[in-house]
């Protein structure tokens, strides 16, 4: 009877129990700072893109769908799938969306050209594993805009 009470009140296999009850938690942060890690990625891909789609937008003779082709290319370099080309009215819908805007200034009139893309990321990670914890965070609308001055001689 003494040896069962000495098992009872002995330590031993405490650490395990513990390590089984913090566990899960540490794979998931390490799983949440992976998707966030990824998903800066993506953001800074889609960011260049819509600086590739603006330079080749601003040259002379080139137009939407020059760009959307550049964006999409410069996206399927870097391993993401590619987005339509939107009008301007639908510019917060997903895709590519091409701009001018009048810029005044001391020396004239100028056009500017901004470039939107508007792309969804998935989260791997934390997408399969919100409904388990009742989130619903399983994609993210990224957003990157540039505006550059066109290759044209400004009004006076």
């Amino acid at each position: 009877m003494a040896s069962i009470k000495g098992r009872w009140r002995s330590e031993r296999g405490a650490e395990l129990i513990e390590f089984a009850l913090i566990a899960p938690i540490l794979i998931f942060i390490i799983a949440g700072i992976v998707d966030f890690g990824m998903m800066f990625r993506t953001f800074e891909a889609v960011t260049n893109a819509a600086r590739e789609g603006a330079r080749v937008g601003v040259l002379p003779g080139y137009n939407p769908l020059d760009v959307q082709t550049r964006v999409n290319a410069y996206l399927a370099a870097s391993g993401l799938t590619a987005v339509p080309l939107v009008g301007p009215p639908a510019c917060p819908r997903p895709g590519v969306c091409v701009q001018n805007l009048p810029v005044a200034t001391n020396a004239g009139v100028f056009t500017a050209r901004a470039v939107t893309v508007n792309y969804t990321y998935q989260f791997a990670v934390l997408g399969a594993a919100a409904p388990l914890f009742g989130g619903n965070f399983g994609s993210i609308n990224l957003n990157a805009v540039s505006v550059m001055r066109t290759e044209t001689a400004a009004a006076p």
